[in-house]
């Protein structure tokens, strides 16, 4: 009986890692996350610790990353320098410079 147990459970794990369910729904290109916003702007990230209080982001094809600290109190994680703003809540996210608060996309999400 418990060998047949055993058999049924790795066949229902099997079959729901061919459904995607136990994936990501984030994709990642080459560990980052390729996110698109409402302005077609392309923001790829991803986090540069195991605390999560640390990104990388890259916009467009661009080989500039902008490496941002988690800032406290954000409602959702917001993660900024003094150049750029990416805040995260939930499954979606919004992007912008911060010296002139000009946005550069919001309702980014997984490509």
């Amino acid at each position: 009986m418990k060998g047949f147990i055993a058999v049924v459970a790795l066949a229902l794990l099997a079959g729901c890692s061919q459904l995607g369910f136990l994936q990501s729904s984030e994709p990642a290109v080459g560990g980052w996350t390729s996110w698109t916003c409402d302005s077609e702007a392309k923001v790829l990230w991803r986090y540069a610790d195991a605390a999560h209080k640390e990104v990388d982001v890259r916009l467009g094809g661009a080989e500039k990353v902008y490496h941002l600290k988690l800032e406290p109190g954000a409602e959702g994680s917001l993660y900024s320098d003094d150049m750029l703003a990416f805040h995260v809540k939930g499954q979606e996210g919004l992007a912008y410079w911060v010296a002139t608060n000009d946005l550069i996309g919001r309702g980014c999400k997984a490509d």
